[in-house]
């Protein structure tokens, strides 16, 4: 897919949003918080936790990411990388867990690769307000069918959704990760391949909360082969985390 040449760049993009790691206790408490509205309250696919909070054992080994509205302040968007467990790296991961059989272990399989250099993209999501659209209401983060930005009043959550991607990337690549695996609608999978996010299906189409499929993206591979206006978001979004991560060291 080409993108129009537009304010659908890295400055454009930096423009409306910013990109930090969810570090301290207060950040993480914000994906979570998110992830509470989108997936308790909006989906209903987890029960609604009294402290307006969504949070798993796997959060006490993954890293966390979050989107901001320039224009409000406000946290609009998160997504996480699920490390294998310190402590037991050979312990499934949440997709090898969900496909078990319906892996295609020919093509890839999880659990003969070095495990500190793999993670799993979860709990991408979206704040209903950037979202909601026609036909995309029950999805935690939308497509990435639209091309453009829109404005601070109007913004189009695709960009949302491809800055979070780009957060994933910049993120796996800082600690050394080679492999991400996801499990998504097989219609993500393949827009995301038409913007040039290269994902392979390893496995058969899984009941949950709708088909899913699980699917295997290289690190090194996407950044490198980025169409020129992503790899634009890309290196501000990769610039963005550097600060924060400076800052906090």
């Amino acid at each position: 897919m080409t993108f129009p040449e537009s304010s659908c760049t890295g400055d454009g993009f930096s423009k409306y949003f910013e990109i930090l790691p969810a570090i301290s206790d207060n950040e993480k408490a914000a994906a979570f918080r998110i992830r509470h509205s989108v997936y308790c309250e909006d989906l209903e696919w987890e029960n609604t936790r009294a402290d307006g909070m969504e949070t798993d054992a796997y959060d006490a080994h993954a890293l966390h990411c979050l989107i901001r509205s320039r224009a409000s302040g406000d946290f609009i968007g998160c997504v996480r990388l699920i490390l294998t467990a310190p402590d037991d790296p050979h312990a499934p991961l949440p997709f090898e867990q969900t496909c078990g059989p319906a892996l295609h272990r020919t093509l890839v399989d999880p659990a003969k690769m070095p495990r500190d250099k793999i993670a799993e993209v979860s709990r991408l999501a979206i704040v209903g307000q950037y979202r909601r659209r026609r036909g995309e209401k029950h999805t935690p983060a939308g497509s990435v069918q639209d091309s453009e930005p829109g404005n601070a009043e109007q913004p189009r959550f695709a960009w949302l959704l491809i800055g979070l991607y780009m957060g994933v990337f910049a993120i796996a690549a800082r600690h050394g990760l080679e492999h991400l695996f996801l499990l998504s609608e097989p219609r993500l999978a393949r827009h995301l391949n038409k913007i040039g996010i290269t994902n392979v299906q390893i496995g058969k189409p899984t009941e949950h909360r709708g088909f899913r499929a699980p699917a295997v993206m290289d690190v090194q591979h996407v950044i490198t082969n980025l169409e020129p206006l992503l790899k634009s978001v890309f290196t501000h979004v990769n610039a963005q985390l550097d600060r924060h991560y400076r800052a906090a060291s």
